[in-house]
């Protein structure tokens, strides 16, 4: 499929506003959610699945300087939005309201993909056949092992710190509401 010029551009635009998209939806969200004590147990063992899978990614990723190999990248080319995608789930689930999951899904499928296409475009453009092979042979890496620090280099800590206050939210929320 040819992508035209406009397509690549609202790309663009969607990948670098993902953040401040998910902000929007995640004050909708709030409003819309009615968690309990059992919802939000659910979702935090998905939320928590999907960050310790960031966090694994996080400390093998050497961002924009080569073609990332280890750790998660062995199995899942884009482990960081598959993780993202758990704790979206995990997230939609502690709010207890099936409405909020589509609003999370539409989200994800919508910034991730374009998250998904602009990063492959700057890694084929940056690394060639390098990242060429990787996405078609698998070529891993089993040496390099994890690194806090590479993880916090990468700022994982603000995913982390997001998800806790997105959960202390939640359990606010079904608190104030006398679900608790």
């Amino acid at each position: 499929m040819l992508e035209t010029a406009p397509a690549n551009r609202l790309l663009r635009t969607l990948a670098r506003a993902r953040v401040a998209l998910g902000f929007t939806c995640g004050a909708l969200v709030f409003w819309l959610a009615a968690p309990t004590l059992a919802t939000i147990e659910v979702g935090l063992v998905v939320a928590v699945a999907g960050e310790s899978l960031r966090f694994w990614a996080a400390g093998h990723l050497n961002k924009s300087r080569e073609v990332t190999r280890s750790g998660p990248y062995r199995l899942v080319a884009h482990p960081l939005y598959l993780g993202s995608s758990l704790i979206g789930a995990g997230l939609a689930i502690a709010s207890g309201r099936v409405v909020v999951g589509a609003i999370v899904a539409a989200y994800l499928a919508l910034t991730l993909t374009a998250a998904i296409r602009s990063e492959e475009a700057f890694l084929q453009r940056t690394f060639g056949s390098d990242y060429d092979a990787y996405r078609r042979i698998g070529i891993v890496d089993t040496a390099r092992r994890f690194s806090l620090g590479r993880a916090v280099a990468n700022r994982e800590y603000r995913a982390v710190a997001g998800l806790l206050a997105a959960l202390l939210l939640m359990a606010w929320k079904a608190t104030y509401n006398g679900a608790f």
